[in-house]
């Protein structure tokens, strides 16, 4: 699942079709309605309430309004929209030829014209059939060929018998397949560190929330929680139990994949987040044992490696894992960073945050002696991220700049471009429950699903998403 640019995107004359209750204002749902288009690799969506009607392109990572109209003028605007959107137009915006030969405008695979993501939604996939995209001539890349034609060299071929997974990463897996003879590129998986050796900067809010925000923009994300405290693995949904016997994570948890080279890979131990997020993200959990078994892998170094060994096991699998770190320098921060290609410092910029900047690039060197003997390349520090940002207007005005001068100037250290501010949304959508059997069961969300229904929380969710659009530009995804 990757970003239109980094595809064959001209190709794809896909529409995604939302439609919204005539009393909900349609710039609510702008920023699903990008996610929807990034994640089914679509370059154009309409979007209306009946009242009014909109048709955007998606310019990633930003939304650009072709067109708009009232629900009244629809009839009116149809010769206008069809110069927009009709097949032979679409080619024209991408200055494509469509009597080239050439072009995959065929033997593409089956795209069904309804899709079903996985919170629920239905929404529309306008795209010409199969039977209806093949030419009479037969001069397609692929007309020579026989129907039962397969996957050879990563070409997708489809036949007559191909069942179609109709689960939404099948169905995003597919229209990502533009060109059906072009190889798929090959996957690195990148690897982000959240840490800092200061507690209550925002670490696990970070963790969580930017990794929701790379979900939603098409990637396939791992978040492995490596905290005694274990912050992240409740707050993805996985902390539901009240007794220490329904405790389902105490023996199958991040510490397993480091105690031993032969047992406990990664598959073995990753949960999917639950109710946390749309899509959902897969996780490692934690668990507040690590701390008294920390003593069993001090004196044992192999386990400094494993989580490393077993990230590169699965990097098919995943385009980013995030690993949310204990503030501190045990064996377990030691082990995060030793695996992380990247790393991002979450600060409130306050000075005690900013005094333990000093240890964290000295931790870096230490960890990076390591890498480099094992022939790993150092960690690249993404940024310090302001988080934990007030929102007081003379404080903004006054002592942020002069806090954010203080990172590059004596730290000598990046700052990031995004600022996530301290927000109610951001601790609201944490302390979700609901009611069960006469027990209240926590059932925290991420900032993105606790938006759909709170409209307030809009603008700390789109802090998120330029913070994922940031990281993505930043390490080249």
């Amino acid at each position: 699942m990757v970003a239109p640019q980094q595809t064959a995107s001209q190709h794809n004359f896909s529409l995604i079709m939302e439609a919204k209750h005539p009393q909900q204002k349609l710039d609510r749902h702008l920023r699903r309605l990008r996610q929807y288009l990034t994640k089914l690799n679509a370059c154009y969506g309409l979007l209306t309430n009946g009242h009014e009607i909109r048709i955007y392109q998606n310019d990633y990572p930003k939304l650009t309004l072709l067109f708009s109209c009232l629900g009244e003028e629809l009839e009116d605007a149809f010769p206008e929209i069809y110069q927009l959107i009709s097949r032979s137009s679409l080619a024209k915006l991408n200055e494509l030829d469509l009597s080239d030969d050439s072009l995959p405008l065929v033997d593409i695979s089956p795209i069904p014209t309804e899709v079903s993501l996985d919170n629920g939604e239905i929404i529309g996939a306008i795209a010409p059939p199969p039977e209806e995209a093949k030419s009479d001539d037969q001069s397609s890349p692929l007309s020579n060929q026989p129907a039962e034609a397969i996957d050879q060299e990563n070409s997708v071929c489809w036949n007559e018998n191909t069942v179609i997974d109709q689960s939404s990463d099948n169905i995003i897996h597919q229209l990502n397949q533009i060109d059906p003879c072009e190889p798929l590129p090959e996957k690195i998986m990148k690897t982000i560190a959240i840490y800092h050796h200061k507690g209550g900067v925002g670490k696990t809010t970070t963790a969580i929330n930017l990794a929701a925000g790379l979900a939603n923009l098409g990637k396939k994300v791992l978040l492995i929680d490596i905290d005694a405290q274990a912050n992240s693995t409740f707050a993805v949904g996985l902390i539901k139990f009240q007794f220490e016997e329904e405790d389902y994570l105490r023996d199958n948890n991040v510490y397993h994949l480091l105690e031993s080279g032969e047992l406990n890979f990664i598959p073995d131990v990753v949960r999917k987040s639950c109710q946390f997020n749309t899509p959902e993200i897969d996780v490692i959990p934690s668990h507040i044992t690590l701390i008294e078994k920390q003593y069993n892998l001090v004196p044992n170094s192999p386990s400094r490696f494993r989580l490393i060994n077993k990230l590169e096991l699965v990097t098919d699998q995943y385009d980013i894992t995030i690993i949310d770190t204990p503030p501190s320098l045990d064996i377990y921060a030691e082990v995060a960073l030793t695996a992380a290609n990247y790393l991002l410092i979450p600060s409130d910029l306050k000075p005690f945050s900013n005094q333990g900047l000093a240890s964290v690039k000295k931790f870096i060197k230490q960890i990076d002696e390591n890498k480099l003997i094992r022939g790993q390349s150092p960690i690249k520090i993404l940024g310090v991220l302001p988080s934990k940002i007030s929102t007081n207007s003379m404080f903004l005005k006054h002592t942020f700049p002069k806090q954010k001068r203080v990172i590059p100037d004596h730290y000598q250290l990046p700052l990031m471009d995004t600022t996530i501010y301290d927000r109610s949304a951001l601790s609201q959508c944490l302390n979700q429950s609901v009611e069960e059997d006469d027990r209240i069961i926590p059932q925290p969300e991420s900032i993105f699903s606790y938006a759909e229904k709170t409209p307030s929380a809009n603008v700390a969710a789109e802090e998120f998403e330029n913070l994922a659009q940031e990281i993505i530009s930043k390490i080249g995804l």
